[in-house]
């Protein structure tokens, strides 16, 4: 009977044991999927999000080097516009322009960065046509009948343009944020796995106890029963 006892006991603290060791596996499993987690999200905020960013900031530069050029031109010296020099200088910028957009293109982007982007691919080009017609304008006409289209369109189509960046970056921004608060979630679920490990050492630590406790409980008996 003592026997049958000892082995049921036995049985139920190897089940224990066993499911104390698949709960670890588990969070073990669990943890190791979090921290993954949690390098893909870095990964991604800096490939992503701040790599992207960067992209947009010199995509806004050369928008205003652009502006600039024409304003000197324009409203600077006649006699030192030089139609060519003011061409080459605009295909430069807006080559540069378009390489940025491009590799911003082939980063992840979410539903309304692809909308926002498209909307400011067709500023963009609105400008440029803008641009080129003051420069026929002003090679042809002169000056002042160019400095007319520059305030009227010109004007607008630059401002559509950093309407468009600015709502970009506002995007880049709510995202940005939005991966912040994925990473938070994955670090206190971390926190929760290290706890549940901790607790269950401490189980398999009392149940060690108990088992020599009950060993040597057992072996006292049984002493004592050879002995009479």
């Amino acid at each position: 009977m003592k026997f049958a006892y000892s082995v049921k006991q036995k049985m139920k603290i190897s089940v224990l044991l066993f499911c104390i060791m698949a709960c670890t596996l588990l969070i073990r499993f669990l943890e190791d999927k979090s921290v993954k987690s949690m390098n893909e999200s870095f990964v991604s905020m800096y490939n992503d999000r701040l790599i992207p960013a960067t992209y947009l900031f010199y995509v806004a530069e050369n928008a205003f080097l652009k502006k600039s050029l024409f304003e000197r031109t324009l409203y600077g010296a006649e006699q030192a516009f030089d139609p060519a020099e003011l061409r080459r200088e605009l295909k430069r910028r807006n080559t540069s322009m378009d390489s940025l957009i491009n590799k911003y293109e082939k980063t992840f982007l979410v539903k309304q960065e692809k909308d926002q982007l498209h909307e400011l691919k067709k500023a963009i080009i609105a400008t440029v046509e803008v641009e080129d017609k003051i420069l026929m304008v002003a090679a042809e006409q002169g000056m002042e009948p160019a400095r007319i289209i520059y305030n009227n369109e010109r004007a607008k189509t630059s401002i559509e343009t950093i309407k468009k960046l600015s709502g970009l970056m506002n995007i880049q921004k709510q995202v940005g944020e939005e991966l912040i608060k994925d990473s938070a979630f994955m670090v206190s679920g971390s926190k929760l796995y290290s706890g549940l490990q901790v607790a269950l050492a401490i189980v398999i630590g009392i149940l060690i106890v108990g088992i020599v406790f009950t060993s040597n409980v057992v072996k006292i008996s049984n002493d004592k029963f050879n002995l009479n």
